[in-house]
C-alpha cells in the first residue's frame, strides 16, 4: 500500500520479490522468508510518509525494526549502495544502529536489487547501474554511490550466482 502509488517502484519491488522467491531456493530453509520479506521491503523508505532522511534504506529499516522485525530490518537497511549513501550522507552512525549481516541471506537482497529492472525485469548487474545513471544522471550521490559500491556489488552479485548454481537454481 505504502508503494502502489509510487508507478515503476512499485513495478521495480514486485520484480524484486519474484527474483527473491526464485533465488531463495539457494538459501538454507530458514534464510527463504528472510529474503523474500527483505526484497518486498527494500524499498519501503521511499514512501512519502515514511521518508525522513535522504536514505530509503534507513529510513525503511527503522519502519521495519519498529514493526519488530530485528533480522529483517538489518537486511532493508543494508541492501544495495546503502552504506557508501550513508557515508555520503552523514548518516553512518545511524545506519550503523543496525548491525551489517555478512552471509548468503544479506548478499541475496542486493543481487535481487541490481538485477531487476525499474519494470520488474530481469537485467545485468552493468545494465541496471548503467539504466540508474542515464535516470539520475552521473553527478546525482545515487550514482556516485554506486560508482563508490561496485565492487561490493559485484561480489554481492557473483557470490549470489555462485551459490545458485551450486544449488541447482538456474538463472
Amino acid at each position: 500500500m505504502l508503494l502502489a502509488k509510487l508507478g515503476q517502484r512499485w513495478q521495480h519491488v514486485r520484480g524484486v520479490a519474484r527474483q527473491a522467491q526464485h533465488v531463495s531456493r539457494a538459501l538454507d530453509e530458514v534464510d527463504r522468508p528472510y529474503l523474500v520479506a527483505a526484497a518486498w521491503l527494500h524499498d519501503i523508505g521511499y514512501a512519502p510518509r515514511l521518508a525522513a532522511t535522504a536514505s530509503h534504506p534507513l529510513d525503511g529499516a527503522r519502519h521495519v525494526r519498529a514493526l519488530g522485525h530485528e533480522r529483517l530490518a538489518r537486511l532493508v537497511a543494508y541492501h544495495s549502495s546503502a552504506r557508501w549513501e550513508a557515508d555520503a550522507l552523514g548518516l553512518s552512525d545511524d545506519l550503523a544502529a543496525f548491525p551489517r549481516e555478512d552471509s548468503a541471506t544479506a548478499d541475496a537482497p542486493t543481487y535481487c536489487d541490481m538485477t531487476t529492472s525499474p519494470t520488474g525485469q530481469r537485467i545485468t548487474l552493468a545494465g541496471r547501474l548503467a539504466e540508474i545513471a542515464e535516470r539520475y544522471g552521473p553527478e546525482h550521490l545515487v550514482v556516485r554511490c554506486l560508482q563508490r559500491a561496485h565492487d561490493h556489488l559485484a561480489g554481492a552479485v557473483q557470490r549470489t550466482e555462485d551459490r545458485m548454481q551450486a544449488a541447482g537454481v538456474h538463472e
